[in-house]
């Protein structure tokens, strides 16, 4: 799966919707004190070592701003930079459109940038061990397209899009369904082409859920040692993932268990926005 697919469309809404709740009908102060043909150049400095993201959601802010304004990106998304402060892109164009498009292109940029940084922190605390580092659902409402890019450009890699796409059997389902084997069974008869993963929070789930020939076994909030057992029950005969809580300060411990992958929902939901800053002057 790519989280290209529909990128661009999901970022035109994202910036669309953003600029109607933060400019609505007009930016009034840039308005008043700002002649309407002033010209400015605003220079984008990360102000703290990390990954830079979301370079391209503030160009399209800039742009649904004034679609002759002048981009260009001095370090690429994905980039991991440590000596700061750090030019990474520069906007020339109308002052009013810069101006009023400052805050929602920062915030985009810090927030995406937040994300590729700590899930980077992650990959690199796995390091050499093979182990993946995945992200989950829990992304900020209308952001998960741009939310997931920024995971992908930590290093990490993109777990199911959304509840469309594979097939992901939790506890809620299991109870309802009455049990692992007929849930996985009602899912192979549904859709048959998509991947199967079951949660298990016991040995006894684990076993079931390899008798129902599930393609991969999510091993949910179980301590290391719980963990290296059902890895060692499992094999290779589905592929193993660990959730629950896992932390920068356990996710080394829990990639030496022999998971294949470790989801990680702070990716998202935890992640602190990295410091940029948008420095804006007059044209020459």
């Amino acid at each position: 799966m790519t989280v290209t697919i529909g990128y661009a469309a999901a970022l035109e809404r994202v910036v669309e919707l953003e600029l109607a709740e933060d400019v609505g009908t007009g930016d009034v102060t840039s308005e008043a004190v700002v002649p309407a043909d002033r010209r400015a150049v605003g220079t984008v400095l990360l102000k703290a070592p990390g990954v830079v993201a979301g370079l391209d959601a503030m160009e399209a802010v800039f742009r649904r701003l004034d679609w002759d304004a002048r981009w260009e990106v001095l370090v690429p998304d994905g980039t991991r930079c440590t000596d700061v402060p750090q030019p990474v892109a520069r906007v020339e164009g109308s002052a009013r459109a810069i101006l009023a498009g400052e805050r929602l292109a920062l915030n985009l940029a810090q927030r995406l940038s937040g994300i590729a940084t700590l899930t980077a922190r992650y990959v690199d605390a796995v390091a050499g061990t093979g182990v993946e580092i995945l992200d989950t659902r829990k992304t900020a409402p209308g952001l998960r397209v741009l939310e997931k890019r920024a995971v992908a450009l930590g290093g990490g890699r993109n777990h199911r899009m959304g509840l469309h796409d594979a097939i992901l059997i939790k506890d809620n389902h299991i109870a309802v369904a009455g049990g692992i084997v007929a849930a996985v069974a009602a899912a192979r008869q549904h859709a048959p082409g998509l991947p199967v993963e079951v949660e298990a929070r016991t040995a006894a789930e684990v076993a079931d859920a390899l008798e129902s020939g599930a393609d991969t076994v999510l091993l949910d909030n179980m301590d290391v040692a719980t963990l290296r057992a059902a890895v060692g029950l499992i094999g290779r005969r589905a592929r193993t993932e660990a959730s629950g809580g896992i932390d920068l300060d356990r996710v080394r411990g829990v990639a030496a268990t022999g998971v294949d992958a470790i989801s990680v929902g702070a990716l998202t939901h935890s992640a602190t926005a990295l410091d940029l800053s948008l420095e804006v002057s007059i044209s020459p």
